[in-house]
């Protein structure tokens, strides 16, 4: 005796060895043995069991469904009543089975109701289920179409108009992204390596920036309509004549230096700080926006102001131009000893905007001992002079630190030049020196009157953003609040309606304990440091189109750490896999065997090790080595600090998401901010 039966979804057939009441031994044609379940069997029969599922599949496929369909009744039914109705008589034990298994593979007709036992399934609901069977098919055919456009190259139209979804923010129960992910599968690609192949991206760098704007600027770069404050008519006019130093491509001038012989015989040293607080007034529609950006975003050949330009002008320190301006003054004797120092709102001349590329020649630190013959040589190198003490005043002076490399990127018609400036030549140091001191006394006033703001600590080697006045170890100042780039940064707007509110003896905008400053704080926090992410991306992907504009083909590298190097003349550190066993700050060559700046990947050989050079410098890893290494391991730095605070951070075409705890020891920063309670 055979039995025909039914065991995981699956109809199988075997010879009964024994019989129990509710169980039965049995072995299947290849001689294996099983216990079943006695409920499990569907048909007893007495041909041969070789061969038997196979010519009953076989039977099975020349039933038509829907013939079946239509002979069965409304009423439930067993599938050997079908089978004698459809063959018009008993039918064999191969007919049956047939039956059987037509029955169970078309569950849209028929419903399970029990062993062997069916129901036709509504017209209605057949209907609408061989509906949606055509549309799965049709939607097959189509992922199909479009899977084959991709890997021939080709944009089908449906993903020209989903592109923003696939790039962006990927809809996986979609057809266009399923095609996509099919495409990339069969090809062993990225999904976004089949897009760009078809076609899909207008520029890799406009693809790397739409990811950002998408997240951050979701309406897009421009600004609402928007009204300025009216300004004060009566700010007193300083009898100073006002310089600034910045980078030739520094657009928003928040700070300008000015020297005055007392006649004492001491000197006054102005700093004066541009004060877009006149005209972005609280809980307008402008300060709403600037609270939302809370800072300026700079990229290599381009910026995001966080303020519009018709903002900026007027309160940029502009040369030719009499601007209000919050200047901070320090009367200095011969002995560099600050013996008196005081605030105030007031309107300055502005005779000069000078620029790094042209300053440079005449004021560097070969020129410090002799007149190099630019109108303000002797100004500049007292300012510097002066700059030094406050340096060592911190006790941060340090001769012996081996200079540090900052780079500036100049992108134009999308080619890049990528320039070497050390960190801390004399108009940097000048600058982020006298910008160190105005943060620290202005956030001492703030203190001194009991009046909030947020400022920039450092305790036990963290970094943190705080309301309260805190040391900050790494700068070695008592406190610091952020300042002096009010056009570029929301914090230092913040700061300076509080420090306007002092000195006008008028209540602050924001009181203690305010629930309103806090969450501004926290907000810049979180914004500042994906800026800064941003910003270090951006770089990345010009100094891979550096390597191919320039076809480079070796490049020497510098040995950080196990397998990472950071490459020469550029701000990249990569993984070079090949990289033997050497100690960190040897020279090795490289070469570039592949560079991507699709995926921002970069591949290297090492070729040689470079002898040891008795006259090498030691080697250093600051801020933005750590950062860039951490992006390099996908863990971007949340505080790195490349330059100084100033304009001159506009150096780097990246300006001033970067602060001036640059010039303290690389420790600084090395804890990021966004880690702090």
């Amino acid at each position: 005796m055979n039995v025909f039966y039914e065991e995981d979804g699956h109809f199988k057939v075997a010879s009964v060895m024994s019989e129990a009441d509710s169980s039965m031994q049995v072995e299947s044609s290849s001689g294996k043995r099983s216990k079943i379940k006695s409920n499990h069997v569907l048909m007893r029969f007495e041909s041969a069991l070789h061969g038997f599922i196979e010519q009953a599949q076989a039977e099975a496929d020349t039933l038509e469904t829907d013939f079946l369909w239509e002979c069965c009744s409304d009423d439930e039914f067993a599938f050997e009543s079908l089978a004698q109705e459809y063959y018009g008589g008993k039918p064999n034990a191969v007919q049956a089975a047939a039956t059987a298994i037509k029955l169970h593979g078309a569950p849209m007709y028929f419903y399970r109701k029990g062993k062997g036992r069916y129901k036709k399934a509504p017209s209605d609901i057949l209907n609408a289920a061989l509906a949606g069977l055509e549309k799965k098919r049709q939607q097959a055919a189509l992922v199909a179409s479009m899977v084959e456009a991709l890997k021939a190259q080709t944009l089908p139209d449906a993903l020209k108009q989903k592109l923003d979804m696939l790039l962006y923010a990927p809809d996986k129960s979609s057809l266009e992204f399923k095609a996509l992910e099919q495409a990339a599968a069969d090809l062993k690609q990225l999904p976004i390596q089949v897009l760009y192949a078809a076609g899909a991206l207008s520029s890799i760098h406009d693809y790397h920036l739409g990811a950002f704007l998408r997240e951050y600027f979701p309406h897009g770069e421009g600004f609402p309509a928007f009204e300025l404050g009216a300004m004060p008519a009566d700010l007193p006019l300083s009898d100073v004549a006002a310089f600034s130093i910045d980078d030739s491509t520094t657009t928003e001038i928040d700070d300008a230096l000015s020297l005055t012989l007392l006649a004492n015989g001491h000197r006054q040293v102005g700093i004066h700080i541009a004060v877009p607080a006149l005209g972005v007034l609280p809980d307008q529609v402008l300060d709403h926006e600037v609270m939302k950006r809370l800072s300026t975003v700079y990229m290599p050949g381009h910026k995001i102001t966080m303020l519009p330009e018709g903002a900026i002008r007027p309160f940029s320190l502009d040369a030719g131009h009499t601007k209000p301006a919050l200047s901070l003054y320090l009367e200095v004797a011969p002995d560099w000893t600050i013996v008196h120092q005081h605030s105030r709102l007031e309107r300055v001349n502005i005779v000069e905007n000078l620029r790094h590329d042209t300053l440079e020649p005449y004021f560097n630190a070969q020129t410090l001992a002799q007149d190099s013959g630019h109108p303000l040589w002797s100004s500049l190198v007292y300012l510097h002079q002066f700059a030094e003490s406050l340096e060592k005043a911190r006790g941060k002076f340090d001769p012996s630190r081996p200079a540090q490399v900052d780079y500036n990127f100049y992108v134009t018609d999308g080619q890049v030049r990528i320039v070497n400036r050390q960190r801390g030549a004399p108009m940097d140091k000048l600058v982020a020196e006298l910008m160190i001191a105005a943060n620290s006394q202005w956030g001492l006033l703030l203190a001194e009157h009991g009046v909030p703001g947020i400022y920039r600590a450092q305790n036990g080697g963290k970094v943190y953003m705080t309301t309260k006045a805190e040391g900050h170890q790494g700068l070695g100042v008592a406190q610091y609040a952020w300042c002096t780039s009010p056009l570029r940064r929301a914090v230092d707007l913040i700061n300076q309606r509080q420090l306007i509110a002092v000195l006008s003896m008028q209540a602050p905008i924001y009181t203690a304990h305010s629930d309103v400053l806090a969450g501004h704080m926290r907000n810049f926090d979180q914004t500042y440091n994906a800026y800064n992410d941003f910003q270090t991306r951006m770089e990345r992907y010009w100094c891979l189109q550096y390597l191919i504009q320039a076809h480079i083909t070796e490049i020497d590298a510098t040995v950080w750490r196990e397998n990472l190097v950071r490459l020469a003349g550029l701000p990249y550190i990569t993984k070079v896999h090949s990289l033997p066993a050497i100690k960190a700050g040897r020279k090795v060559r490289l070469s570039v065997q592949s560079v991507d700046p699709l995926l921002m990947a970069l591949e290297c050989k090492f070729l040689h090790l470079y002898e040891e050079d008795a006259q090498e410098t030691a080697f250093v890893i600051d801020e933005d080595d750590m950062a860039m290494a951490a992006n390099t391991l996908n863990h971007v730095a949340t505080d790195p600090s490349p330059v100084s605070e100033t304009g001159a951070n506009d150096a780097k075409g990246t300006a001033s998401l970067s602060t001036s705890e640059s010039l303290s020891t690389s420790e600084t920063a090395t804890v990021p901010l966004a880690n702090q309670p």
